[in-house]
């Protein structure tokens, strides 16, 4: 990965007489701003930087439209200066004359103080002037810079002052606002003003529309609507116990905020048992936004090349932290059989992910599901990757009790007026799924015909399902023998 741009590694490269550098940024005017900043504290006698488009040239420079000519205009500058061009990398392409007075500009010797830096939002230097540049990104900007910005506008704007009133609002914004530039917290800003009576809620939840925004644009990765209460997952005790344990030694205010944050889990069982429900479910209780990553996104090609895509998917993440990153069915893109059918892009892919779960520095909670984990590489599941391997099996009677009661009470049906236990000891082999779909039609059954819904039609439609427990016996003891001794069981032992 590129070098970050801050201030000290530009004012170094200043000093240091660097001909062209490249700045990779989304941000065009706070890129500039940094600079012009950085020059000003530290080279007092050097002028103001000197920015180029395509449109209006240099400022107060005729004939200097034309990127050629404003490459030679500045190029032919006498002393010390930072010359700024934001629409070169639509030019230079094609086009020989720009790289060669770029070539010949980067091996003339000359005092330090002159650079020319190109602002892009990708790093596509052509392949002849790749060694001449030196490249940095600007990354989006951290929670200190967001934290500044979003006080220095509340002591500004009596509106705001008066939405955001305490530190804890500004805090829980800041946290909102992680992995968006400030030019989309400037637009979360003024949709909020405009809401009559918004509090810092209105602007939380602009700040979140604009995430999913961001990701939509991007295409890699779907921010989750993620309304789930995690009261209403019923069973696995010993995830949740998991839980309970970090909230106790972190608090759950620290983890919501990103610190001692775990790595991640994984967890793997039978379609339907509710893997993909718990990760909401601990998006929800930690108050932490979540993204998914679908696989298959990252081997079509869409985006580039599997490793690019996985790469641009995680950098999202990490600029989008605190955060849980859901990868759905992980073994669709990373799994033993992969590695025969794609070659070299799968074990990349496999490398890549490996080394980003080892090293990675931000608050990401990886939060990966898997039906047939047997298909994951022995290197997935060793110590350190995750935290914990989960096995979620078919729920207990004293669970499938415990869902019942969940998803009548959804449906506004008094469980009383039910004997969920004699519901549950009828499911025996059901999922979670089956048993919510069970409930479900069976309310259907009976708004078709005009009458409340009874316990008879819950029964009858039970009556009428044949459960994944044994349309798919065989594999599913495949998977709990797999299981037995490599993961832990998200529920107590209970009857089944």
């Amino acid at each position: 990965m590129d070098p970050l741009l801050n201030s000290t590694t530009f004012t170094r490269l200043v000093a240091a007489g660097t001909p062209l550098l490249l700045i990779a940024t989304s941000n065009e005017q706070r890129s500039e701003s940094l600079l012009g900043r950085s020059l000003q504290q530290s080279f007092k006698d050097m002028p103001e930087p000197c920015a180029w488009t395509c449109t209006n040239g240099f400022p107060g420079q005729q004939d200097t439209n034309d990127p050629l000519q404003a490459l030679s205009w500045a190029v032919r500058q006498e002393g010390r200066g930072i010359y700024i061009f934001k629409d070169l990398h639509w030019f230079w392409q094609d086009n020989p004359s720009i790289q060669r007075l770029l070539k010949d500009f980067a091996g003339q010797r000359r005092a330090p103080g002159k650079m020319l830096v190109l602002l892009c939002p990708k790093t596509d230097i052509p392949e002849e002037l790749q060694p001449c540049f030196t490249i940095l990104r600007h990354p989006l900007p951290d929670r200190a810079e967001i934290r500044g910005y979003l006080q220095a506008h509340r002591d500004k704007d009596p509106t705001l002052g008066r939405m955001i009133t305490s530190d804890d609002d500004l805090n829980r914004l800041t946290l909102a606002a992680q992995g968006l530039g400030l030019r989309d917290i400037d637009g979360a800003l003024r949709l909020a003003r405009v809401t009559p009576d918004a509090g810092a809620e209105a602007i939380r939840t602009a700040l979140f529309q604009d995430k999913k925004q961001l990701l939509a644009r991007t295409g890699i990765m779907e921010f989750v609507d993620n309304e789930l209460d995690p009261d209403q997952v019923g069973g696995m005790e010993n995830l949740k116990h998991w839980m309970d344990k970090r909230e106790q030694a972190f608090g759950a205010e620290k983890l919501a905020s990103g610190n001692n944050l775990p790595k991640g889990v994984l967890m793997m069982g039978i379609s339907g048992c509710g893997k993909s429900l718990f990760v909401k479910a601990i998006a929800a209780r930690w108050q932490l936004p979540l993204v998914r990553l679908d696989m298959a996104t990252v081997y079509e090609g869409t985006y580039g090349s599997p490793e690019s895509s996985l790469r641009q998917a995680c950098t999202l993440a990490e600029a989008l932290s605190p955060c849980v990153l859901w990868i759905d069915e992980i073994e669709a893109g990373i799994s033993n059989q992969g590695f025969k059918s794609e070659g070299g892009a799968a074990s990349r892919v496999l490398g890549y992910f490996l080394t980003w779960m080892q090293e990675k520095r931000t608050p990401v909670f990886v939060a990966a599901t898997a039906n047939a984990i047997e298909l994951l590489p022995a290197e997935m599941l060793r110590k350190g990757r995750f935290d914990e391997i989960f096995y979620i099996a078919l729920p207990s009677v004293e669970e499938r009790e415990e869902i019942f009661n969940i998803h009548l009470q959804k449906r506004d049906f008094q469980p009383t007026a039910f004997s969920p236990s004699m519901l549950a000891h009828s499911t025996k082999g059901f999922s979670g799924a089956e048993i919510e779909q069970a409930v479900t039609g069976a309310s259907f059954e009976a708004l078709a015909q005009g009458r409340p819904m009874s316990q008879q039609d819950i029964m009858e439609t039970i009556g009428r399902t044949v459960p994944l427990s044994i349309t798919m016996a065989e594999q599913i003891k495949k998977i709990e023998a797999w299981a037995f001794k490599r993961a832990v069981p998200a529920s107590k032992h209970g009857r089944r």
